[in-house]
């Protein structure tokens, strides 16, 4: 999940100019005989996305000149950063001294070590977070630990097991009037604790903190220091004083956990009070503020992370927001290739969201706002053309999706298509439906492709033969394969039902399935109970491109797409198509690369399993008729996606779409005296959408902490989950509860009127043993007499 290799700060990135501000927050850095290492820090300090605040390096008596010089070289790269040197007197006095000579304007104060890093947004989520939590004394995040030991440190935060156990490190940003509130990290003698001593501190005095979930710290592990080893030698003395810190914290003191739902009428701000917004100064790029969902493995998230990596940065400038609460999964790749990611679920409530989003288009001089996937994006688009009359909107759209609210993110463009300049889809057919049904101007639409990396999916640097010898696949069959999430929109059943027919007609034909998903168990079973030999399941698998070059034709039998990304690639690796009729396929698939089957199933009957010997059918004869022109069918595919569908076309299509809008657009100010409506607007759908977001966080703290109670029930969560993904999650939740109380009164009626029968039973049974035993003993007995 974490690329270690991706640490932060190994480059200074192209930060804006900004206007000067009074220092907000202090960045205190104990250094004793640093290493170049300090330059790396100093670059994720310099990256940082907010820019008020100063940097303290505490050059406690170093006495190695190569350090003194870099502390001096550090010093000259920003005029916030300053040196002040003092006699060697440890760790804590050090950190302790830097608080004392920071700033007197300065409200919050951060240490973090000379060798450690930092993401590029902490400060400023940090700072949101603190201000829209007032009551809090800290805010820290996960941490990755690297280099001597490369590992991830993701737990919730507990008081009662902070008596036992540090569940933090040093690093976070402290309310200065909390840190004096409980003297600093100064210690009785020396400690080499110091950090969990001084959280025992604050925990005692009732503060709390805030954990933000995102891995906004990186701690360098050191494979054994000098310091480490004398706290070890240590430990039952340094234990001893834990204990005593610990028997202070008289209750427990609970956190503000993120990500976490509490909305309740609470009203929707504009804007949020006390935060100082950076005042960046507008260069020659756009800004553009983007907002999806999430940042996953998925189609519409390659999509996203594809263009974001081949925009041209030096026109356009990418604000990266999210939405949803997820696991860390593509965070990084999408770092990576945008200025900055945020995203809300992890430090701040869905109240501030849309004051947040407010901040940014303010503080980043926002040209474009455009969203892609987000139902929240869509909420709150009225309001912000409300406040921000001057900027265009723009949204992209994958598919249409009958089953999520008739109509999916469609339904959702459509309902403010008014304040959205110009949609685009990926495909013609969902584009078209969006005007035909859902009654958007025809003007207000179009199509750009989704493209393939046609440099990557290339046949020509992939051996065959050593792939097949490696996947253990037989040389003298026609491999079909499909690629996929195994789910129920992929109709793995249907595809059973097709391998099953199409092995009968054909036994030289071999099947690779490629993906995981809840059917794959299910799907594995039924393999084996028909005894099909010719297939082979993969699982989750990282390497499609080498699943495609094993591959003779893919198969897909969705029963929704827009349009599949394992379609572009197969072609892109010269290998046909058989895939149903949905979405944008037919689009990209013709009668020279592929065969295009009707879907003779409606998307409300997904969970119907019963399907048509006549839908089967043409999924065989699709197969087979490929099978019999093989080469005539593969010599075309790669030229017909490197002429139309490729990254670069792509790219091409996308950036003029965008600077159209942006030169073209025309001031639109007829919701600005209706903002209050808007914000309204904004209060309905977090409440709607309150049991959906609810969802998420279980998933994710059933995923990250494994503390869900509902994952307990195997088959009920499987039942819960899909209804989630079919968008019924108050049915489900409520169906939910009303199983497990089932359960739990059926099991209480099964133990009230099998009891008494079970204690006669065993009175009986009990009996008839000790007079069995009772007599052998009196045989025995007589026997010896």
């Amino acid at each position: 999940m974490i690329d270690y290799k991706l640490e932060y700060g190994k480059t200074r990135n192209n930060v804006r100019e900004y206007e000067d501000y009074k220092i907000v927050i202090s960045i205190v850095t104990p250094a004793w005989n640093s290493t170049d290492k300090i330059f790396q820090l100093a670059n994720c300090i310099l990256n940082q996305t907010y820019p008020y605040y100063e940097w303290l390096i505490i050059d406690d008596g170093s006495t190695n000149k190569d350090s003194l010089k870099y502390y001096d070289e550090v010093a000259k790269m920003d005029k916030r950063i300053k040196v002040l040197h003092k006699k060697n007197e440890g760790l804590s006095k050090t950190r302790d001294y830097g608080a004392k000579h920071s700033s007197k304007e300065s409200e919050y104060i951060v240490f973090i070590d000379d060798d450690d890093l930092l993401n590029p947004t902490f400060l400023e989520c940090a700072y949101y977070s603190m201000t829209t939590n007032k009551e809090a004394s800290w805010c820290y995040c996960d941490v990755v630990n690297f280099e001597g030991q490369e590992s991830t440190w993701q737990k919730k935060f507990s008081s009662e097991t902070m008596k036992h156990e540090n569940l933090l490190v040093s690093q976070a940003m402290i309310k200065k009037e909390a840190f004096y509130e409980a003297g600093g990290f100064k210690l009785e003698g020396n400690g080499y604790y110091e950090d969990w001593i001084f959280w025992l501190k604050l925990l005692a005095k009732g503060h709390f903190p805030i954990h933000m979930s995102y891995y906004g710290f990186w701690y360098r592990r050191k494979k054994e220091s000098s310091q480490l080893k004398l706290a070890r030698s240590n430990h039952k003395r340094n234990m001893h004083q834990i204990r005593e810190y610990a028997d202070k914290i008289q209750k427990e003191v609970k956190p503000i956990e993120y990500p976490r739902e509490n909305y309740n009428w609470d009203g929707i701000p504009s804007f949020t009070d006390n935060i100082i917004i950076p005042n960046y100064q507008k260069d020659n790029r756009k800004n553009i503020l983007v907002i999806v969902p999430w940042m996953v493995m998925g189609g519409a998230d390659k999509f996203n992370l594809d263009l974001f990596r081949l925009i041209d940065k030096e026109k356009y400038r990418i604000t990266l927001v999210c939405t949803q609460p997820t696991e860390y999964v593509w965070r990084q790749q999408f770092e990576q290739v945008c200025d900055e990611v945020f995203d809300l679920s992890t430090f701040i409530d869905r109240k501030y969201w849309a004051a947040f989003i407010s901040y940014l288009i303010d503080s980043r001089k926002i040209d474009l706002i455009f969203n892609t996937n987000s139902q929240f994006g869509y909420a709150i688009l009225p309001f912000l053309k409300s406040k921000y009359p001057n900027i265009p909107i723009m949204d992209y759209i994958h598919m249409e999706e009958w089953y999520n609210r008739n109509g999916g993110y469609s339904r959702d463009s459509a309902a403010v298509g008014s304040v959205i300049s110009k949609t685009l889809f990926c495909n013609q057919n969902s584009e078209k439906i969006l005007v035909d049904y859902f009654k958007r101007d025809k003007n207000s639409v179009g199509t750009v492709y989704i493209g393939v990396d046609t440099d990557k999916f290339d046949p020509s640097k992939y051996n065959r033969n050593d792939l097949i010898n490696k996947y253990k696949i037989p040389t003298n069959k026609t491999i079909v394969s499909l690629i996929a999430r195994i789910d129920y929109q992929k109709r793995p059943f249907l595809m059973m039902e097709i391998i099953k027919k199409a092995l009968i007609q054909d036994p030289n034909l071999f099947f690779v399935v490629a993906g995981d998903g809840p059917l794959l168990e299910k799907i594995t079973s039924i393999a084996k109970s028909l005894n099909i030999k010719n297939i082979l399941f993969l699982g989750k698998t990282d390497k499609p491109d080498e699943i495609y070059a094993i591959s003779d034709i893919t198969l897909n039998c969705s029963i929704k797409e827009g349009l599949a990304l394992t379609s572009y690639e197969s072609l892109a690796m010269g290998i046909p198509v058989v895939s149903s009729d949905v979405g944008g396929q037919k689009e990209l698939i013709d009668d020279s690369v592929g065969v295009i089957v009707p879907c003779l199933q409606s998307e409300n009957d997904i969970l119907d399993f019963n399907y048509s010997d006549e839908e089967i059918d043409a999924y065989v004869k699709g197969i087979l008729k490929i099978k019999k022109d093989l080469k005539k069918y593969k010599d075309k595919c790669r030229s017909h996606v490197v002429k139309k569908f490729s990254l670069n076309n792509m790219k091409t299509n996308m950036e003029k779409e965008i600077s159209y809008v942006i030169d073209n657009y025309k001031h639109d100010d007829s919701l600005v005296k209706h903002s209050d409506i808007c914000l309204e607007l904004i209060n309905l759908f977090l409440l709607s959408d309150r049991e959906q977001y609810n969802w998420l966080i279980r998933e994710y703290n059933r995923k990250v902490y494994g503390d869900t109670q509902i994952s307990n029930h195997r088959f009920l969560y499987k039942f819960y989950d899909l209804a989630a993904k079919l968008h019924i999650p108050e049915e489900s939740e409520l169906a939910y509860k009303y199983v497990i109380k089932f359960l739990k009164q059926f099991s209480a009626f099964f133990k009230a009127i099998v009891y008494i029968p079970y204690l006669i039973i065993k009175f009986i049974v009990d009996f008839i043993i000790l007079e069995y035993k009772r007599i052998k003993r009196i045989i025995k007995r007589k026997l010896v007499k």
